[in-house]
């Protein structure tokens, strides 16, 4: 669903200008991540449950979603690199910021902001099974499923999308756009300068 209204307050500001068009509306993920939080609650409810946020993408994603959690929960933050300034995962994942908290015997739940390649995830599930987590769970609110390359399990997806760039509540390009309030298409001469 389209929703065009969503870029009329700031027709003059770039980012807004730099949309192609909404893709999932605020009112859409805000609904989706109160859901998210509500079936979290059930799973974890008597667990010692941390929440990992993988830096930079989902940040905006998990402090809705702590929020929208009402079991006692910890939160901890790890950064990875996979795309640098392109518009795809390189398939190469570099740990740049690594979890303060042990995992060790702790209901884990990796809060991702879109699972593309499935690479990085591949990685991570693979990198925290070996700290013997009591469980190690998925949520993410993207899924691009059309660009699988590694068989993953998802817990959780907020949404699945179509293979298009998309930026938003979270995600950037070129670490811009993540402050847009939506998950929007980005326009293509923004990234392929001369595909107009």
């Amino acid at each position: 669903m389209v929703n065009e209204k969503a870029t009329e307050p700031c027709v003059q500001n770039q980012l807004y200008r730099d949309v192609e068009r909404v893709l999932i509306s605020a009112e859409e993920i805000q609904d989706r991540v109160r859901g998210l939080g509500r079936q979290i609650d059930e799973r974890y409810a008597d667990k010692d449950l941390l929440l990992i946020a993988v830096l930079k993408g989902s940040v905006v994603f998990i402090a809705d979603l702590m929020r929208a959690i009402t079991i006692p929960h910890e939160v901890d933050f790890l950064a990875t690199s996979s795309y640098g300034a392109y518009t795809a995962s390189t398939g190469i994942v570099r740990i740049l910021k690594d979890l303060n908290e042990p995992i060790a015997g702790r209901h884990a739940l990796l809060v991702e902001d879109i699972i593309d390649s499935g690479h990085t995830l591949a990685y991570l599930t693979q990198l925290f099974r070996a700290r013997n987590p009591a469980s190690l769970e998925v949520v993410t609110l993207l899924d691009k499923p059309t660009r699988r390359e590694v068989d993953i399990d998802l817990f959780w997806t907020g949404f699945s999308v179509p293979d298009e760039f998309v930026i938003g509540y979270g995600l950037d390009f070129n670490q811009k756009y993540r402050n847009l309030p939506y998950i929007g298409v980005l326009k293509s001469e923004v990234y392929q300068p001369g595909s107009e």
